[in-house]
């Protein structure tokens, strides 16, 4: 609403004048927003207020405070309203739920989260309330006043700190100041019930680590807290009786967050859940909030302990407005287990030695054999004049068999390597203060591009010659070829650099990446759910398959649920995405490389060797160059993202990774290519 609703332009000597500590609340709630809108705005010349100057440390709304301040003491009856008006905002608005719940979820839930951010983006705030909470949201609802807060200096805060003991010692509100302290103590006693009662919930307390699942820390706050707050309400309290009291609860604040810590430790093993991480970082933060009210309550200097508090909430203010900042914190973890699951599949397809990349060019000649069998199938299916759902569906299906069929066979398919591959690089990724590790990162870049390289070659080498073999077999023994003329021409065309091939080609590498995501997804579903346990445990498959088969079971789903998940979503995608784009009149296909590869040796063995002179040909030929390229590297741009973000890497350390990527292809160009100079490898930064 910010955007459409258009600040008022307030001079100071106009807003004093507006200043009416006796008119309705809702009056008295939009004064101290127009104090704030005055305290960010620049300026007028008549106020007698220089602006900063260029590269000043001072914020604008600091000086402007200081001038508010000196104009209230030279003033008397001004600061008289204005204490007034801050005497009666502190006796009529409920402070509690500021103080105890701003900036947590109601339902220690992400999704219920995210649609309260929802709500409070698209709908306007009102000052007419009683809720101190709401009210700080329409006063402090800039990107910039945590700064300008943070920036008070104590002499500044010490006239603001005296203008609020003013407003306390105010004869016609005589319970302000009990009412801030006992808003402070039952917020303690708010956080403290939120704590233990999340703690114990069957969500965290079944992942705490065994010596922490007896929560003793937990049993005993609530009775710790209540000790300190009814020392703190029988009067001043001796210090021989609220230093041990004080430093026993603050001894299980500490004890409870350990303990909450082992959940980290689970999520890592058995996988993640968005949600089970929310409610962590709420625990989390709600323990860090108690610490901050108890230097409220009892600190030598409160109020720069108010002072970090504001600052805290004024930063949440503009932090709970923000849907990305949400799905950004929360979604990072899963973002990197989803790295991390992919990564345990993606570091077997680097080849870091001449004899891995040996062995990755035959698994690559394997699954360009078994490509083979795909190309027939695809031109069959492709001739049996199925509807666009069905043809899809049906087109899927022949990728998926044969991509799970390369897997149970260990060979490779080359373009799905970049998606499974980049994840495993940012295991490099962990620790980058050192030179080793920079270079320990460009060679595993050189290994995974000539990774690339090697299974596309032996994918192409070994599926357009078989295709095209084939092809004259068939037509040797019946008369014609498999794929006729027809289908041949049209596939020469549409493999053709000059039409629409770059572009599918770019679509088809979001696809693989896409289906790693789904394989990593699909991994930590499995882990999270422990269904690799019930397949070990259960009572009715251990009677159906015997307690060895159920363990070989478990073992093998354990380790190929990812890869099984992979292949099928992408098969799946490449033949059901063209139908969908149909339906919505986009035309669009599919481009994979090895694919592309098959259908250019079956459009020679029909159309005859006479062909290769023609132009038709070798543009087709550079399109499966175009294809394979960009297959590759759109592939592993999407998932090389995805690993930068899981480590939240700075953008120096992005540019020192840049700059040594240049630096090795300048000099050795060839590792890149070919396994030449290659060391032992290091091993990854814990």
């Amino acid at each position: 609403m910010r955007s459409i609703l258009p600040r008022a332009v307030w001079d100071l000597t106009a807003l004093l004048a507006t200043l009416d500590a006796r008119a309705e609340p809702a009056r008295r709630n939009l004064w101290w927003v127009r104090l704030a809108e005055w305290l960010r705005h620049a300026p007028l010349k008549r106020e007698g207020v220089e602006a900063p100057e260029a590269g000043s440390a001072t914020p604008l709304p600091v000086l402007r405070l200081r001038h508010l301040l000196n104009l209230l003491d030279r003033q008397p009856g001004y600061r008289a309203q204005v204490v007034d008006l801050l005497a009666s905002t502190l006796e009529d608005l409920d402070a509690t739920l500021l103080l105890a719940d701003f900036g947590f979820a109601q339902r220690l839930a992400f999704f219920s989260e995210l649609g309260e951010r929802l709500q409070r983006k698209l709908l306007p705030g009102s000052a007419d309330t009683r809720d101190l909470a709401e009210l700080f949201q329409l006063v402090f609802s800039d990107q910039d006043d945590a700064e300008w807060l943070a920036a008070l200096d104590d002499p500044t805060l010490q006239r603001v700190a005296a203008l609020f003991h003013d407003a306390v010692a105010a004869s016609q509100h005589p319970r302000a100041a009990a009412r801030w302290q006992q808003s402070l103590l039952d917020a303690l006693m708010f956080c403290t019930s939120q704590v233990r009662a999340a703690a114990f919930s069957s969500e965290i307390r079944t992942r705490l680590s065994p010596s922490a699942q007896a929560l003793t820390p937990f049993r005993q706050l609530s009775r710790a807290f209540d000790e300190v707050r009814d020392l703190l309400e029988n009067g001043k309290p001796e210090p021989a009786a609220l230093t041990p009291a004080l430093g026993y609860a603050r001894a299980l604040l500490d004890a409870g967050r350990r303990d909450v810590l082992t959940v980290h430790d689970h999520l890592e093993e058995f996988g993640v859940s968005v949600d089970i991480v929310f409610r962590l970082e709420q625990i989390e933060s709600r323990l860090d909030r108690i610490h901050q009210l108890l230097d409220c309550l009892l600190s030598d200097r409160p109020a720069q302990s108010v002072r970090s508090l504001m600052v805290q909430f004024a930063e949440t203010a503009c932090a709970r407005r923000s849907v990305r900042a949400l799905l950004a914190r929360n979604y990072s973890l899963l973002a990197r287990k989803v790295v991390e699951r992919s990564a345990e599949t993606g570091a077997h397809y680097i080849t870091r030695t001449p004899r891995e990349y040996r062995q990755m060019f035959w698994r690559a000649c394997g699954g360009g054999a078994v490509t083979t069998l795909t190309v027939f199938v695809k031109f069959l299916l492709s001739g049996l004049g199925l509807s666009p759902f069905w043809a899809g569906f049906s087109a899927g299906l022949n990728y998926a068999a044969s991509f799970v069929a390369i897997q149970l066979a260990h060979f490779t398919l080359a373009t799905k390597q970049p998606a499974m591959t980049a994840p495993a690089m940012a295991a490099r990724l962990t620790d980058l203060s050192s030179d080793d590790a920079i270079e320990g990162f460009v060679d595993e870049v050189a290994h995974l591009i000539r990774t690339q390289v090697v299974g596309i070659l032996g994918n192409v080498v070994v599926v357009l010659p078989c295709v095209l073999l084939t092809q004259l077999a068939w037509a040797a023994a019946f008369g014609s070829p498999l794929v006729g003329a027809a289908k041949a021409e049209a596939s020469l065309q549409a493999l053709s650099v000059l039409g629409p091939t770059p572009l599918f080609a770019a679509a088809t590498g979001v696809l693989l990446f896409l289906s790693s995501l789904v394989a990593g997804w699909a991994e930590n579903w499995f882990v999270l759910h422990r269904l690799g346990r019930a397949l070990r445990w259960n009572p009715r498959i251990l009677a159906r398959l015997g307690e060895q088969r159920a363990q070989r079971w478990s073992h093998y789903l354990q380790a190929n649920v990812s890869g099984f998940a992979g292949n099928i979503s992408l098969g799946l995608m490449l033949g059901l995405v063209p139908a969908v784009a149909t339906f919505f009149g986009l035309q669009f296909d599919v481009r994979h490389v090895t694919l592309a590869s098959g259908q250019l040796g079956a459009a020679l063995g029909a159309l005859g060797w006479e062909i290769v002179y023609t132009p038709e040909v070798w543009l087709a030929v550079l399109g499966i160059a175009v294809t394979g390229l960009l297959n590759v590297t759109v592939s592993f741009a999407f998932a090389f993202r995805l690993a930068l973000r899981s480590r939240n890497l700075r953008l120096k350390d992005r540019h020192r990774l840049y700059a040594a990527v240049r630096q090795r292809v300048r000099h050795r160009p060839a590792s890149f290519v070919l396994p030449v100079g290659t060391v032992a490898p290091r091993a990854p930064a814990p």
